[in-house]
């Protein structure tokens, strides 16, 4: 997936928090498909066979997927607290490394799902509202 594309599916109808959270997803159940049968064989020769039979396409999607997260992450604009978008540009480049050995048959995939379902959690939990004058001042006169 380009960037280019990444943007324009990010205008679709569904906020970018909707999208970056289904397309996160579906790149984990697509690597989780192949997960216990490719981590399941450490014989380099059974993994590289598990790779071409369609698993290797689901990690570069996912790769270039979290390529495209780190692109807006690192853009000026981009709303996200700066430690945050620290961290995240942190997870997308070890994202990076791990499925570069996964795609050469010397690591296993297990963490990258992992590591896209903890991000879909997050994005799943509600963003916290602020506190309007009213709701502050109600909870501060029942508090007393």
């Amino acid at each position: 997936m380009s960037v280019a594309a990444y943007r324009n599916t990010l205008r679709e109808s569904d906020s970018p928090r909707h999208i970056e959270r289904r397309l996160l997803a579906e790149a984990a159940a697509r690597i989780e498909a192949f997960a216990p049968a490719f981590d399941g064989d450490s014989a380099r020769t059974a993994r590289l066979s598990i790779l071409a039979s369609g698993l290797r396409e689901a990690l570069v999607r996912n790769q270039s997927l979290w390529a495209a997260l780190r692109l807006d992450l690192a853009e000026a604009g981009n709303g996200l607290a700066p430690a945050l978008r620290a961290q995240l540009i942190s997870i997308s480049a070890w994202v990076d490394r791990q499925t570069t050995a996964a795609l050469r048959g010397r690591d296993s995939v297990g963490p990258l799902v992992e590591v896209n379902r903890a991000i879909v959690d997050g994005l799943s939990a509600r963003p916290a509202q602020p506190a309007t004058e009213a709701q502050a001042a109600a909870s501060v006169s029942l508090a007393t």
